[in-house]
């Protein structure tokens, strides 16, 4: 797959076959060769119903699509949880300035499939390009925890980081929030949670291709329901392992859209992408949060689908994630 998109770009369009084109985007040449490569594929992947077997493809295909960046060290440590012990990763890089900003990050994977290592690679890239420090955090998974678990374990990591700046050599005060699909969720119901419950809140929260609101479908499932890695089928699975009660998931604590009011959030930016399920979700948070008042920037990249955060491997990917990290520094810079 690496040798495959490291083609040029002519031999790339031709393997890719002939564009395509939806809701007035084109799909990026190289992200429809791997999508391609990946329908291929799935046949041979086995029960896509059995979380096990699709945490080992999700952390194959991780380490597939995404290099590491170098220069950041990082170390796994434990801290107090709802449950007990909590694992969290930080990342820190070596050209970081004394008591840099700190960033907690909540990884993707339908709150199911994902873990440190499928998301180290984006965490790296996060530290290496803010120079925060950067505390990826091991939450509670479904099935065997469905939620609220995973936004117990959220907000619990958030608070230590908050409370324990000497512990990560951080800034006192100084913590945002960020993460991606299931994490921008979680991201995003922590500065809800934490707004209500009278602070300490994030600087800042940062919401790539976030799931905000898991009782309804939006105009972009229905249009990218199949043929762009996350399916409509694997939307209502992940919703089935996460929230198995289909009336819970109107509650803004799994659907943040739904919450009755979104003001006096931290400085918020969300990404979302154009050949993406859940753009439309996203795009829908965002213009909520503007209209409440709060500090909000959006940017869809049209020729993207979802996952885009975690494919360095593309041919311009890393330089992707990196612009997206920058947007994240400017915005903790700037709270």
């Amino acid at each position: 797959m690496r040798s495959a998109l490291a083609l040029p770009g002519p031999v790339l369009r031709r393997l890719a076959g002939p564009p395509i084109e939806r809701d007035g985007r084109r799909l990026d040449p190289a992200v429809q060769l791997l999508v391609t490569m990946a329908q291929r594929c799935m046949p041979l992947a086995g029960d896509r119903t059995d979380p096990r077997h699709r945490r080992t493809v999700t952390r194959r295909l991780s380490g597939t699509v995404m290099p590491r960046a170098r220069g950041v060290d990082a170390v796994d440590r434990i801290i107090p949880g709802p449950a007990g012990r909590l694992r969290v990763r930080v990342y820190r890089s070596v050209l970081a300035v004394a008591e840099p900003p700190a960033i907690v990050y909540f990884h993707g994977g339908g709150w199911v499939v994902g873990d440190l290592d499928t998301h180290d690679g984006s965490a790296r890239m996060l530290a290496r390009v803010t120079g925060a420090v950067v505390v990826s955090v091991d939450y509670r998974r479904a099935p065997e925890d469905p939620f609220p678990a995973a936004v117990q374990d959220a907000v619990a990591a958030f608070r230590w980081a908050q409370a324990n700046p000497r512990e990560l050599a951080a800034r006192p005060g100084a913590v945002a929030v960020m993460g991606d699909s299931a994490g921008g969720n979680l991201a995003a119901v922590v500065s809800q949670r934490t707004r209500d419950l009278g602070g300490p809140s994030p600087i800042a929260q940062g919401l790539v291709y976030p799931a905000t609101d898991l009782a309804a479908a939006s105009r972009s499932v229905e249009l990218f329901a199949d043929g762009f890695l996350l399916t409509r089928a694997d939307l209502d699975w992940f919703a089935r392992q996460y929230v198995p009660d289909p009336a819970a998931r109107s509650q803004p604590a799994v659907s943040p859209l739904r919450a009755a009011d979104v003001s006096g959030l931290p400085p918020t930016h969300v990404w979302t992408a154009g050949f993406d399920p859940l753009r439309d979700e996203g795009r829908a948070y965002a213009d909520r949060l503007a209209d409440a008042g709060v500090q909000t920037r959006y940017r869809c990249l049209d020729d993207q689908v979802h996952g885009f955060f975690g494919m360095g491997a593309l041919p311009g990917g890393l330089a992707r994630i990196a612009a997206v990290c920058r947007e994240m520094g400017e915005l903790i810079d700037a709270a």
